[in-house]
């Protein structure tokens, strides 16, 4: 029986802030990154290579050495882990990962420690899955109700879902599984794009891409506003221009406004007929999400990827705050509480429409989207999940993206795992602050990161 037998864990990074990729109103430059682990055993996977899971969060730059080494101290109570006894109860190993109370008190389950705890569940789904000789979607999918359950963790939510009625969802749609799956592996899982919208591209870059958008057949695109309303009104008609009436325009503001502020701008982009204003306000603010919901109708209000735990998005829905629920797979705690939130937004009726773009999220997106559609939702109606065409290449197993024009989207994965596992040529290039990239980059922001590294290594 295969065992974990040694952590390791990456501080990497890319350097977007050079060309604007990422670029939004709150978050002008930065440098997508990952905290990278990889959970080392004893065994051979189905191939013979060695038996390894890797998962990561997301963040993007300055910082997350901080939550990679948070993930390292958390790791570490996993080596010696049976892989099999793991598989058989990952309830068991989610349980054991939040049960240490001195790092809770750091969070609890919230900011950095929840951050690492992503990338170190991540990991351990990989693994798991990896064993299993299965992608982890179909991992997940074939599990019984009663399985599914037993790895959410519903405590601080049973108030709003019982496990009683977690089991009636499930059960309601456990016998037209394999439909969907068909469905699916025809049409992939429907997509948007990000990749025309972000704010630090100028005009004639958000045309060019909003055309190359509508040449690759993509009936959503979304489009980051909230830095200047001049400069968003112009932006908005430059995109509903290029991509006509017909197609789906949604609009994100990324945490820019007071709640007050928030209706005013979104009512003077409302001709542009978007879908949803995303992160109209503070991600914590519930009943500030709620008065923007009740303002703004019918356009709608989504957020989720910076709600740090099932209880705020266990509030979101009691408060009818949001319209669509973006949940993020490297801020909740991996797989055991994305499916709790999956569950809740089906017992609320809020469609799951996921965030992804940065650094591997698009690569495990993939799989939770899936899994709602196929197990736990059983419903596409309003539900597209997020794609940004960037840093697939450093992936042994990207993300595709298919005939979007035919109504195509995420094709299902086949290899085993959480696609999460990085190629070494990429990491030996982006760890920070000494890989081959970053040993001699020479901007200033690069220089002051540098910097700010050795300094803290003294």
């Amino acid at each position: 029986m295969p065992q974990i037998t040694a952590v390791t864990v990456e501080d990497v990074r890319f350097p977007t802030s050079l060309t604007g990729d990422g670029s939004d109103a709150m978050n002008k430059d930065g440098d997508y990154s990952a905290a990278y682990v990889v959970l080392h055993t004893d065994g051979s996977d189905s191939t013979g290579a060695p038996l390894a899971g890797h998962g990561l969060t997301f963040t993007i730059g300055r910082g997350n050495d901080i939550v990679a080494a948070a993930a390292h101290q958390q790791a570490q109570q996993l080596i010696g882990r049976d892989v099999d006894a793991m598989a058989a109860d990952m309830g068991a190993v989610y349980r054991s990962l939040t049960a240490d109370s001195q790092l809770r008190w750091l969070g609890p389950e919230k900011g950095v420690v929840h951050l690492s705890l992503a990338a170190v569940l991540n990991a351990s789904w990989d693994l798991v899955a990896r064993r299993a000789d299965r992608p982890l979607w179909r991992l997940l999918a074939d599990l019984t109700p009663e399985q599914l359950v037993d790895i959410a963790d519903l405590r601080y939510i049973s108030d709003a879902l019982t496990r009683d009625e977690a089991l009636e969802i499930l059960r309601a749609r456990e016998s037209t599984k394999a439909d969907r799956v068909a469905e699916l592996e025809r049409t992939g899982y429907p997509v948007y794009t990000t990749s025309a919208g972000w704010l630090g591209y100028d005009d004639e870059k958000l045309r060019r891409l909003c055309q190359e958008a509508v040449d690759a057949g993509y009936g959503h695109l979304k489009l980051k506003v909230g830095a200047d309303l001049d400069d968003d009104v112009r932006r908005c008609a430059i995109a509903r221009e290029i991509i006509g009436p017909e197609r789906r325009l949604m609009i994100d503001a990324n945490q820019m406004w007071d709640v007050g502020e928030a209706i005013d701008w979104v009512r003077a982009l409302a001709r542009f007929e978007p879908v949803w204003i995303e992160e109209p306000t503070s991600p914590d603010d519930i009943l500030g999400h709620a008065a923007v919901r009740r303002a703004v109708a019918p356009i709608g209000v989504a957020t989720g990827e910076h709600c740090h735990n099932r209880v705020m998005f266990k509030q979101l829905f009691q408060a009818d705050a949001i319209d669509y629920c973006q949940l993020d797979t490297g801020r909740l705690a991996s797989i055991n509480e994305i499916v709790a939130v999956l569950l809740l937004a089906a017992k609320f009726g809020v469609p799951v429409c996921p965030h992804a773009g940065g650094v591997g999220l698009c690569e495990m997106v993939q799989h939770v989207a899936v899994l709602d559609y196929v197990a736990v939702s059983g419903d596409l109606t309003d539900r597209v999940t997020e794609f940004v065409d960037h840093l697939h290449e450093h992936f042994t197993d990207p993300c595709v993206v298919r005939d979007a024009g035919a109504g195509t989207g995420y094709v299902l994965p086949t290899r085993p795992g959480y696609s999460t596992q990085m190629y070494p040529e990429s990491i030996e290039d982006y760890r920070f602050p000494d890989g081959r990239y970053w040993a001699t980059a020479a901007t200033p922001t690069q220089s002051a990161g540098r910097a700010a590294a050795a300094a803290a290594r003294t």
